[in-house]
């Protein structure tokens, strides 16, 4: 619905008033409806009812406020000029290759492939420190594999945990791999936001957010893990993860976005004269 005004005798200061849409409670009427249709689904039938009243008369209130013509109110306006001040002397324009009309940031970015091996290799260093954890500690080396397994599948923590057994060493292996991949491609999608300091961001920044998340929130997710996770262990494993995966994923070669590219070319459509020709090209036409 348009709002109309009425303009003031004097353009600058002055009083006006604003036609807008009039107030009505019909579109309120209707969602609670709405509501109380499914909420009578699953308590009883009247109220059902009730919600099917609610919303028919809503309908029937809200197309008696914009048909045959939108109902409106005039609404006092002051008119004043506002004067607008800035400290800026220039406007700061960010520096992109010529020819882009708008820059999505980052200009270039991982491939999946780099966060896939980056990941791999993160999860085989954190593997290795709760190894050497179930060792120091005294559990034996499937103590940090069967917990693991038994975070995700409280059934499984009936298995002692500090012995060896195969339905359970499998199900971890595949867990422990298909999670460090994942936050492995999320590495590579996060490390172009920092380009100058990749270790920072990988290794330390990632790592210590991600350890104050579960650290208050383990006990909620996962009561079974948090029972007897070593947090310093923990801790060190996760760092190990973020310095190995950042560093393969920071060593690949980055890919520069498309944007660059004319709409066509990004939408797939293949066709002659898309691209400016290069110098060379053009004197091979001559």
């Amino acid at each position: 619905m348009e709002s109309r005004t009425r303009e003031p005798s004097d353009a600058r200061v002055g009083t006006r008033s604003v036609e807008l849409p009039a107030p009505t409670a019909a579109p309120l009427m209707l969602a609670l409806g709405i509501s109380a249709i499914f909420a009578g689904l699953a308590t009883h039938a009247l109220l059902s009812a009730v919600g099917a009243g609610l919303a028919l008369a809503g309908i029937v209130d809200w197309f008696k406020q914009v048909f045959p013509h939108p109902a409106h109110e005039s609404v006092a306006a002051d008119c004043e000029a506002i004067p607008v001040r800035t400290s800026r002397r220039g406007v700061a324009h960010v520096s992109v290759d010529a020819g882009l009309v708008r820059a999505n940031l980052p200009l270039e970015f991982h491939p999946v492939s780099a966060g896939v091996r980056g990941g791999l290799a993160g999860g085989a260093g954190m593997a290795l420190f709760a190894l050497l954890y179930g060792i120091v500690s005294g559990h034996g080396v499937w103590y940090p594999i069967n917990l693991l397994a038994a975070g995700f599948f409280p059934s499984l923590s009936l298995v002692e945990l500090s012995s060896f057994d195969a339905v359970t060493f499998g199900l971890a292996v595949v867990i422990h791999a298909l999670a460090s991949a994942l936050v492995g491609v999320l590495y590579g999608a996060m490390l172009p936001m920092l380009p100058r300091r990749p270790m920072l961001l990988g290794g330390v920044i990632a790592p210590l957010v991600w350890m104050g998340f579960l650290h208050t929130s383990l006990s909620l997710i996962n009561p079974v893990l948090a029972a007897h996770v070593d947090w310093a262990w923990f801790a060190a494993s996760q760092l190990a993860y973020g310095v190995l995966a950042g560093w393969v994923v920071s060593r690949r070669e980055r890919i520069a976005s498309a944007q660059p590219l004319p709409w066509q070319l990004r939408a797939g459509v293949e066709a002659s004269g898309l691209l400016p020709e290069s110098p060379s090209e053009g004197q091979k036409h001559v």
